[in-house]
């Protein structure tokens, strides 16, 4: 058994190059091999969302606080609070951040293949987030 105690693991700032806006990302945890789990708690401020991505074995968000919008490549985007959650299947690319009102947390779980959570792509344009 491993507890990892709450305030023990640095919070961290979104790098640009994946993010729009001031995002703060938490890290949970991160599971040793063979396990290939890991999540973390992000935090976006109003306005701030993520750049287009992909995870190989797919996504779990849990929205926590606040209220915020999300995206799948050719769907409309859509409203994300408190106790939704929400899957991006495998390989399926989206986008998810804050309204631009309104910050929003999500725990975000995700699973390595071959040692990759995620593909990173090009940022949500302003015109692609306020559809």
């Amino acid at each position: 058994m491993e507890i990892r105690r709450a305030g023990t693991q640095a919070s961290g700032k979104g790098p640009a190059e994946w993010f729009t806006g001031t995002v703060r990302i938490d890290p949970l945890f991160q599971t040793a091999e063979p396990a290939r789990v890991q999540g973390a708690s992000v935090t976006f401020e109003p306005g701030a969302r993520t750049a287009w991505h992909t995870h190989p074995l797919g996504q779990t968000l849990i929205v926590t606080a606040g209220y915020g919008w999300a995206q799948r490549e050719g769907g409309p985007v859509e409203e994300i609070r408190p106790g939704d959650v929400v899957w991006f299947s495998p390989g399926e690319k989206h986008w998810h951040g804050a309204s631009p009102t309104t910050a929003m947390t999500h725990i975000a779980i995700q699973e390595k293949l071959d040692g990759k959570v995620v593909e990173w792509m090009e940022q949500v344009s302003e015109e692609q987030y306020r559809k």
